[in-house]
Formats: structure tokens, C-alpha cells, sequence
């Protein structure tokens, strides 16, 4: 009797079978922006954001599942992946204008947010300033709420270490502190983060991402208490029980100061839950995106 097997070789490839997508670049107001696009443009617009030193394919796992929905877009931020690498410091207004930026050369006059680590920080402060743009927000496993100088120097140490010296111990190193699965981290997500930060000029771009793991420069783009309440759009706050980055806790604090924000937990995950349990991630999210009930799965943060 034939089974199911799963492959010896995990590939992006792979994961892309099945998938209609297409890769581009796009001039967003002078910014040239690489993305991936799955999904009709007809569909509401879905934008997924990466984290610090990151790249579109932490979500290629994910588009299969949300094409069906959503014209969904995942980009490679300002100064990151394929897009234009940054030549002065980014803080959080940088990140914010360049997806205004994309945006408007997209066509895109109102979309879902969803964002991991740096790209939850983006999204969240994104929805606080431009709640005209925005229809549903997701902050995953998200930056931006607390200055831990442990967490930051970690950040900083691996990132600018991987840029200085690309080499698959490097570059591999890197990409398992996002992970509670290490064997998650394959072959083909190393070759292709390698290559992103064997460019030119990425040593020194690494350095301007860098800056918000600078203490004064964190402190003053942190999102306080009354910022996160002026947020009106729906909100899911998902953290892990791994992440590597700040405890189920925090994750929860922050959908406290979320009016009516729900919060959920995925168990056995780091800090890309939308790449290491793939169903259980998309199952949550697109439910909570089309305004489905999450009875059993989330809940409400007072």
C-alpha cells in the first residue's frame, strides 16, 4: 500500500509545488522592491512582513493556503533580501514609509497586515498611524513592545556576524535561533539567505538595520502602552511557546493594550511559527483574517 513520505530533501522549491506565484520587483517610490505575489488581485490584499535580516521566503510556506483568499504579498522590507539595501540608519518611520511606498505603486489602498518580529513592530505602528490603510492586523512573535539588552546584543551579534562573514556555519547558525526545531532550518533556506548576504554592500546595510538594537535608538521607536490602544483595527497577537525572543508573557501583555485584541499560543515553535507548523499557523490565521470565530484557539486580553 503506497504512503505519504516525507521527502528526504526539504527545498523552497518544494514548498512552492502547486503554487501559482509570481516574483518581482517593483519601483516603490524610488525604493526597488522585490516580492512574491500569490493569489487574484480581485481578492483583498494581504501583506506579510518579515523580521530584522530577514526575507520574503519566510512565509513561502504560507502562500499556497492564503492565495486562496487573499491577493497576498510577501516582501523583502527596505534594506533587506533582494530589495535596495539601506544607506542610513532604519528606524521604524523608514520601514513604515517604504510600505506606504509599496503600497501605492501596488495599487493597494487598504490591506491585512501580518507581520513576524521586526515586520509585527512595522505593522503595529503601521495600523497605530494609518488606520485608513488597514483592515486586519496579526502581530506575530512581534518586536517593538520592550528593550531587552540580552535579546538586542543576540540580535546584533548574529546578524552582523553572518553579514561580515557569510559562510553556511554562519548563515545556518542565524537562521536556528529563529527556530525550536532546528531541523527545520534546510539546506535550501541556508543557500538562499547566503546569498542574500553575499551581496555588496550588505555588511554595511546589515549595520543600518541594525540600529534599532541600539538602546536609545529602540527607545525612542518602542510602542508605549498608549500608542498600542489607539489601534482600531481587529488584531490577533499569536506568540509561541519557544520564542526566542520574549515569553508567552510579553505576547500576552501586548494584547492586553490592544482594545479587544485576541491572543493565541502555538506550542513547539520559535520565532517562525508560520514556517515551523505551517498548518496550524495558516488554520489560525486565514480564520481570523476572513473574520471566522477562534473559539478553543484564541482568546480576549482584557
Amino acid at each position: 500500500m503506497a504512503t505519504d513520505r516525507k521527502p528526504a530533501y526539504q527545498s523552497i522549491w518544494a514548498d512552492l509545488r502547486g503554487v501559482t506565484f509570481q516574483q518581482g520587483w517593483m519601483d516603490a517610490g524610488g525604493i526597488s522592491t522585490r516580492y512574491l505575489h500569490s493569489g487574484s488581485k480581485d481578492q483583498p490584499a494581504l501583506i506579510l512582513l518579515h523580521g530584522v535580516g530577514g526575507h520574503a521566503e519566510a512565509y513561502v510556506r504560507n502562500l499556497k493556503a492564503h492565495a486562496r483568499h487573499f491577493s497576498t504579498w510577501a516582501i523583502d522590507m527596505i534594506g533587506h533580501g533582494w530589495s535596495d539595501l539601506a544607506t542610513t540608519d532604519l528606524e521604524i518611520r523608514h520601514y513604515i514609509d517604504h510600505l506606504l511606498r509599496f503600497m501605492d505603486a501596488a495599487g493597494i489602498e487598504k490591506a491585512s497586515l501580518s507581520g513576524e518580529s521586526l515586520g509585527g513592530w512595522v505593522a503595529a505602528r503601521f495600523a497605530i498611524d494609518h488606520p485608513d490603510r488597514i483592515d486586519r492586523l496579526v502581530l506575530n512573535t512581534a518586536g517593538g513592545s520592550q528593550a531587552d539588552p540580552a535579546v538586542m546584543a543576540k540580535i546584533k551579534e548574529l546578524s552582523m556576524r553572518a553579514a561580515t562573514d557569510p559562510s553556511w556555519e554562519f548563515i545556518r547558525t542565524r537562521l536556528e535561533w529563529l527556530m525550536a526545531d532546528k531541523s527545520k532550518v534546510y539546506d535550501d533556506l541556508v543557500a538562499t539567505r547566503q546569498a542574500m548576504y553575499s551581496r555588496d554592500g550588505m555588511e554595511e546595510g546589515m549595520r543600518h538595520n541594525m540600529i534599532l538594537q541600539e538602546m536609545e535608538v529602540r527607545q525612542r521607536n518602542i510602542i508605549r502602552a498608549e500608542d498600542y490602544a489607539r489601534i482600531q483595527a481587529p488584531t490577533l497577537v499569536l506568540w509561541t511557546s519557544d520564542d526566542p525572543t520574549a515569553d508567552v508573557g510579553e505576547g500576552r501583555r501586548i494584547a492586553s493594550m490592544i482594545p479587544g485584541a485576541l491572543f493565541t499560543v502555538m506550542d513547539g515553535c520559535g520565532h517562525w511559527p508560520q514556517f515551523e507548523d505551517t498548518p496550524t499557523f495558516d488554520r489560525i490565521h486565514i480564520d481570523f483574517l476572513l473574520g471566522k470565530p477562534l473559539d478553543g484557539i484564541a482568546q480576549t486580553v482584557a
